[in-house]
């Protein structure tokens, strides 16, 4: 039920995203994204990720969950993104949006930073998606940001953007 999506088309997605030891194991390399073949609306998504010690040289520890994917497919497509980037996680990016039509987010920062375990260690996101276009995240039970979209729906991604990063446990939850 995954597709992806690569910045290089003549890249080999299983050299980017590979299934191993129960974990989707991501490379960082090249940027892309794989996402869900189906639509999600009114949903709660679950996760568990962890970036492993040994990042490539200079690594921000990037990577994102993207909801509401829109196509065309690109790099980045329309999209809302609760941050995967270890420092911000958590924190909603608008790719795709113009600059002036980004919607308004709350973040809370001290929040975050007493979620987040350790960048090695298994972390836990939840993402709920409401009908009415609301969005909420928490890490590790504690929430840390909301916005709300005029985006309702959409598959469901999860980035390739320069760090490994492993994720596990993702659970889809329906809410109507």
């Amino acid at each position: 039920g995954w597709k992806t999506f690569l910045k290089d088309d003549k890249a080999d997605a299983t050299k980017t995203f590979m299934v191993k030891d129960g974990e989707i194991q991501v490379s960082g390399f090249p940027n892309g994204y794989f996402y869900t073949t189906k639509s999600y609306k009114s949903y709660v998504i679950r996760y568990d990720w962890t970036y492993p010690k040994d990042q490539p040289k200079n690594s921000t520890m990037n990577s994102g969950c993207l909801v509401h994917i829109q196509t065309p497919h690109t790099i980045w497509p329309k999209s809302i993104e609760p941050q995967g980037r270890y420092k911000d996680h958590g924190k909603f990016f608008f790719p795709g949006f113009p600059k002036e039509g980004k919607p308004a987010a709350t973040d809370d920062d001290a929040a975050r930073q007493k979620a987040l375990k350790p960048h090695y260690e298994w972390n836990t996101t939840e993402v709920t998606c409401k009908a009415d276009g609301s969005i909420r995240v928490r890490i590790n039970g504690i929430p840390v940001s909301e916005t709300k979209t005029e985006l309702t729906e959409g598959p469901i991604g999860f980035q390739s953007e320069g760090a490994r990063i492993h994720f596990r446990n993702i659970k889809i939850k329906m809410l109507d």
